[in-house]
């Protein structure tokens, strides 16, 4: 009772932010009911992908339905959407690589929707979740492999050696490739899920602070600043995750150094 009553008194002594609980908004929780989280149950995880995955529907296919020739703000959007990751992968791959546009363009819409949806009041962040983002970039590495073998067969395995370094640096350089090629996945999935915890951890740090009549206006300015910047990085963690996969896929297509 005393160690309690102790530790109580020290979180009033220092303040209103000591019962801040940030990682909170990145628990997985059932939908329905409470309990252990198994493989098939619904959770806010589930629920937040579904929308995404709704959103992406109402966007590409109801929002360019009418295929008009002076397209309404909702086609516009979802040809500038079209036009920006059909540019990216034409320009990293080249046109052979258009042939894998389709995948290209749901990862990207898929991210960067998520990522979106994460930012309004009470919803769960899908991409914040390693779990999340590695299926992702295991996908993406599984897939660019398997092109790789199929396209070159064991000429892809000229990836990992560099033939314009010198003789005696090629097994060490062969060695740093295949380790580097390996980590990609793991890079790949802590980038995203990494940067958009870390953001929405200091905006709920900042709120937290916000009960407080004294730094309330800066904890509002500081959440206004870290929110704007959070928009940005919905957008540019989606770009980059998008442009490594178009990337790794030039690669793949083409493995000589």
């Amino acid at each position: 009772m005393a160690v309690d009553t102790a530790v109580d008194h020290g979180a009033e002594a220092a303040g209103p932010g000591s019962n801040i609980h940030p990682m909170d908004q990145f628990i997985v929780t059932p939908l329905f009911g409470e309990g252990e989280v198994a493989w098939y149950t619904l959770t806010n995880v589930t629920l937040w992908m579904a929308i995404t995955v709704l959103c992406i529907f109402a966007l590409l296919v109801l929002g360019t339905r009418g295929r008009a020739i002076v397209p309404t703000r909702t086609q516009s959007v979802a040809e500038l959407a079209y036009g920006f990751v059909y540019k990216m992968v034409e320009d990293v791959t080249g046109r052979e690589g258009l042939k894998y546009f389709p995948y290209i363009m749901t990862l990207f819409m898929f991210i960067v929707f998520a990522n979106f949806l994460g930012l309004l009041p009470m919803a769960f962040t899908t991409t914040s979740h390693i779990a999340v983002t590695a299926v992702l970039a295991l996908a993406v590495f599984i897939t660019v492999t398997v092109i790789g073998f199929v396209k070159n067969g064991s000429a892809f395995l000229g990836l990992f050696w560099v033939s314009s370094a010198p003789l005696a640096l090629r097994p060490v350089l062969a060695i740093i490739e295949l380790i580097s090629y390996f980590v990609r996945p793991v890079s790949h999935s802590i980038r995203l899920a990494g940067n958009l915890m870390a953001g929405h951890a200091v905006i709920k740090v900042f709120a937290g602070f916000a009960i407080s009549a004294v730094i309330a206006p800066l904890s509002i300015l500081a959440i206004t600043a870290v929110y704007g910047l959070e928009v940005l990085v919905a957008f540019i963690q989606a770009y980059v995750f998008t442009i490594l996969t178009c990337v790794y896929l030039k690669d793949a297509l083409h493995p000589h150094h």
